[in-house]
């Protein structure tokens, strides 16, 4: 069998080392019964006056979930949130300096929780329905997470992420509604999210607010996770 020494094999393969890998968050939040992304203006010529997702090169020193997690951090302040690795997006001509390939996160948070670190350039949270430009191509890495999401959903209740621990069942109706874009039967839904047993009526009621108090409710983390576990055969 030939052998080569790792000098020879790195004068081989040193043209593919002229590139760059990133990292893009896609961190949603949802306020005002939207579900909203949080973006940045871009500090870049080519992109002057569009947004984009928040990222970063990854470090030498650290692997691609750090960086992920620090420029969540950085950005929101949060630590402990949660994120998914969703793909790849490594198109050619993606980044104007130059071959960057990224991976994308996507994060969910409560927006109540977030205190926004702006450093020089615009830092908002903007409705995911009314984006239309985005700067690079992050306008395809928002719907791929998007889309991602909507999936996630449907079989897992990580959207209790987006809501405060106390809500009520019209927050968590207007959350679906938001995220699926869809319009849900009041009577169904509730029926649906009471079968699956992890809401837990805190005998309370909202407060100051403009339409009849509703009873407040909080996800049962411990129950759901024994469940799954249970499913999996632990």
């Amino acid at each position: 069998m030939h052998t080569k020494n790792i000098n020879t094999h790195l004068t081989e393969i040193k043209d593919y080392f002229k590139a760059a890998i990133s990292v893009d968050c896609v961190i949603f939040g949802f306020d005002e019964n939207e579900l909203k992304v949080l973006l940045i203006e871009s500090d870049l010529k080519e992109y002057k006056g569009k947004w984009s997702l928040l990222g970063d090169i990854v470090h030498p020193d650290e692997d691609i979930e750090s960086a992920a997690y620090r420029v969540l951090r950085e950005r929101t302040g949060l630590e402990d949130v949660f994120m998914e690795q969703v793909q790849a997006f490594g198109g050619l001509n993606r980044h104007p300096a130059g071959r960057v390939v990224t991976i994308a996160y996507y994060s969910l948070v409560n927006i109540q929780h977030v205190e926004l670190k702006t450093l020089q350039n615009e830092l908002h949270w903007h409705a995911v329905k009314d984006i239309r430009q985005m700067a690079f191509d992050h306008k395809d890495i928002l719907a791929t997470c998007y889309q991602r999401l909507q999936h996630k959903v449907i079989d897992q209740p990580v959207g209790f992420n987006l809501l405060p621990k106390k809500f009520s069942l019209r927050d968590l109706q207007n959350l679906y509604e938001a995220i699926l874009d869809v319009k849900l039967d009041r009577r169904n839904f509730r029926k649906k999210f009471f079968a699956m047993d992890y809401l837990v009526d805190l005998n309370e009621e909202e407060q100051d607010v403009r339409h009849r108090p509703a009873r407040l409710y909080k996800f049962n983390q411990d129950k759901y996770d024994l469940q799954h576990k249970k499913s999996l055969g632990f």
